[in-house]
């Protein structure tokens, strides 16, 4: 079954003959069978349908690597890490290669990856008993170490809202002549509704927002889970004033497709990435309310010249424009280049119940 049988199956056994914005995307997204996340093929890079950072070069699981490292041997955290989220791998590959070159001293690296096409590509890429393969977060119960998560966030569930005539609606889909529609009801989800009161501002007239409620499962579930240690979540988003900018008024939800941005997320479900942007303020209270402490906010850029990406520039000219130092040079250029694309991502850091005080 193709995921838009699966979704017209929901919505027509369901009580209102309509799903929530959220519900289209979990199974869109994350169905174990049709899940665009969960079928095999590529999905990062040139022959998928986005590229992220983590797979520009090696450049950056190996700066992470040293980073990483500094702060294991500082005392701050011992070396476990836990990577949400791993994709093809490859950030977990040059990290652990970059680890080995810098300490011989073990680290225990978690992946939790719910794609079992990911799931091979990263034990193919990594060499046996490297990596432990977990289903949940509520394996690593009483975690010491650091979760790191590239652009996980924005790829969760969200609700949609939308203002008319002076209340709030929530955009569902439901179903017309076998094609997917959305439909404005009247909101009446209480868990909606309590982040709306706690966390958003009140909106325009016609104005859409996103709702991330698996958002903030995920953080409560995420500070359960950690003993002590350091949150690092890397993402794009907006923080609350960027979020008042009329080109903001029609929320963030998108979808990609080899790299071209679809409008209409309701044609070809499975077919697409769907993305919305980070809530930075919600989420970094929300990371307060539940015991994670803010230690920094930064563009990834900053971030990347904070914690020594220079030292990994080499200087000497090589003519050959396709020498590996030459690629490893442009990768590492082409992260640090205003306007570039790391210029887009935030880095947010939070910790709980660490002993030594944190420093980047």
């Amino acid at each position: 079954m193709i995921v838009k049988e699966k979704i017209i199956e929901m919505i027509t056994s369901s009580k209102e003959k309509q799903i929530s914005y959220a519900e289209y995307m979990a199974l869109a997204l994350y169905d174990r069978e049709c899940g665009y996340y969960m079928k095999a093929g590529e999905k990062v890079g040139r022959q998928g349908d986005f590229i992220t950072t983590s797979n520009i070069g090696n450049i950056y699981g190996q700066l992470m690597a040293r980073w990483y490292y500094k702060q294991v041997s500082k005392g701050v955290i011992p070396a476990n890490l836990c990577e949400i989220g791993a994709g093809s791998g490859r950030f977990a590959q040059s990290f652990l290669k970059e680890w080995s070159v810098l300490t011989t001293e073990p680290i225990t690296y978690f992946v939790l990856e719910a794609s079992p096409f990911h799931q091979q590509l990263i034990q193919r890429g990594v060499e046996d008993g490297k990596i432990i393969i977990i289903d949940s977060l509520s394996a690593l119960k009483g975690f010491q170490g650091m979760v790191f998560s590239n652009e996980l966030f924005d790829a969760l569930p969200v609700h949609v809202i939308e203002k008319k005539k002076g209340l709030l609606h929530e955009v569902m889909i439901t179903v017309e002549n076998e094609d997917l529609k959305e439909l404005l009801v009247p909101l009446t989800n209480t868990n909606v509704q309590s982040y709306v009161t706690e966390y958003m501002r009140d909106l325009r007239e016609h104005e859409r927002a996103e709702v991330p409620i698996a958002m903030v499962d995920f953080i409560k579930e995420a500070s359960t889970i950690i003993d002590s240690g350091i949150l690092l979540s890397v993402d794009y988003g907006y923080t609350d004033s960027e979020w008042e900018e009329p080109a903001r008024s029609k929320g963030s939800l998108r979808g990609y497709s080899k790299h071209q941005m679809k409008t209409n997320l309701l044609e070809h479900p499975g077919e697409m990435d769907i993305t919305s942007h980070v809530q930075w303020d919600p989420f970094i209270r929300i990371g307060k309310k539940y015991d994670l402490n803010l230690e920094r906010f930064i563009r990834q850029d900053e971030f990347f010249l904070e914690v020594g990406i220079l030292e990994l520039l080499k200087d000497h000219y090589d003519p050959n424009p396709f020498s590996e130092q030459s690629k490893r040079n442009r990768a590492i250029r082409s992260l640090i280049t205003p306007g570039g694309m790391s210029s887009h991502f935030q880095v947010v850091l939070q910790s709980k119940n660490l002993s030594k005080e944190f420093s980047i």
